[in-house]
């Protein structure tokens, strides 16, 4: 809701001289925050930032990650919602969510015209450190392709993310497999991940986002955040998710065609450039010396000094066949144990077809395909 609304308020602010007219009632009708009170949160949470949730504008669920035997049978959390919006059941009303059960709570804007559904549920989500990229989906919209590891119980636990949602808004009448980020069934082992570098149309170029890479990463993706510029489009891929193992090596099996030379984000062709993939995985410490929560952006997710360690495939070499690679982690520190049995670091593992792609610059028609992903860890100690 959010995202087509931003988009026909800048279209129609572009092409008319005044948008001077009484302001019709909200149509929008979404979950912004979700919050819980808890007297001492580190009873139930890993962290106590955890007790907040900020909501992504095209998520359905609302995820409160705990710790495992935490009692949720008496929760209430409360909501921030679209100014106007209602809520139903009540924002801050008590239920039992208890054994992963979720509790449907419905938004309708305050025009009444709308409304949206959200699965909230109270979770123990324990961290994966093997992806075969077996288990995708539709999206809600059946616009694109996601991914997900299951949880131990079978729970689809979203934790991958691609820039699919902001390619959706420019080309409008992609079909799911034309997206550049796509499955196919020829993998090293099953289905595979197919990455390719794409032209995004005219809204693209528009607002000189020409193309876009395919890619693929632990984390989250804010369609919202995407539309504002290069900046915004940094801020909107987030990498990683909490993780409590010592991560030593890197594995897994890649096939790579460069279409070689770059062009920008206005399609102009870039001299003297070679476009090339990109494979990594970094290990960071998810809140800063304040205790803030803290998240890597697309600006710095090589570079933040919040990061501990990182394990990059030095070179990705054009390969019809499937090439393993194994990767060393490089630390530049040591691990504090009790924050990593906390899950006071978070692991985000990246692929792209075009390096440069996070600044719309690549090769359309660049691609890689990606399956068998190991982070191989060190054994737990008591």
């Amino acid at each position: 809701m959010k995202i087509y609304h931003l988009l026909l308020g800048a279209a129609l602010c572009s092409t008319v001289t005044s948008c001077f007219k009484d302001e019709p009632l909200n149509a929008e009708c979404d979950i912004e925050q979700a919050y819980v009170h808890i007297d001492n949160p580190t009873d139930m949470f890993f962290a106590a930032s955890d007790t907040l949730v900020n909501v992504l504008s095209d998520a359905d669920n609302v995820t409160f990650q705990i710790k495992e035997g935490a009692d949720v049978s008496a929760m209430a959390p409360v909501f921030k919602i679209t100014d106007g919006a209602t809520i139903s059941p009540e924002s801050g009303s008590v239920h039992d969510f208890s054994d992963g059960r979720a509790v449907v709570y419905t938004v309708t804007s305050q025009d009444g015209a709308w409304q949206r559904a959200y699965n909230v549920s109270f979770r123990a989500v324990y961290p994966v450190n093997e992806y075969n990229f077996e288990n995708f989906r539709l999206s809600s919209n059946n616009r694109y392709y996601e991914w997900s590891d299951l949880s131990s119980t079978g729970d689809w636990i979203g934790n991958w993310a691609t820039g699919n949602p902001g390619f959706a808004i420019s080309m409008g009448t992609a079909k799911p497999d034309e997206f550049p980020s796509s499955p196919v069934s020829d993998g090293h082992s099953g289905s595979a991940v197919k990455l390719e570098t794409m032209e995004t149309g005219p809204l693209g170029g528009l607002v000189h986002m020409g193309i876009a890479a395919g890619n693929l990463y632990i984390g989250e993706f804010d369609v919202s955040q995407a539309l504002m510029g290069t900046a915004g489009a940094m801020k909107a891929t987030s990498f990683g998710r909490p993780f409590d193992q010592e991560p030593l090596q890197f594995t897994g099996w890649y096939k790579y065609k460069s279409a070689g030379q770059c062009v920008d984000g206005d399609c102009n062709p870039i001299p003297g450039t070679h476009d090339k993939g990109d494979i990594y995985a970094v290990l960071y410490r998810n809140h800063d010396a304040s205790g803030n929560a803290f998240t890597l952006h697309g600006d710095d997710v090589k570079t933040s000094p919040q990061i501990v360690a990182m394990a990059q495939v030095p070179e990705i070499t054009d390969t019809d066949d499937w090439t393993e690679f194994t990767v060393d982690f490089e630390y530049s520190g040591q691990i504090d144990r009790n924050l990593l049995a906390n899950r006071g670091y978070s692991l985000a593992v990246v692929f792209t077809s075009s390096i440069e792609g996070a600044s719309f610059r690549g090769a359309v028609g660049s691609t890689l395909h990606i399956d068998e992903v190991k982070i191989i860890c060190a054994e737990k100690t008591e």
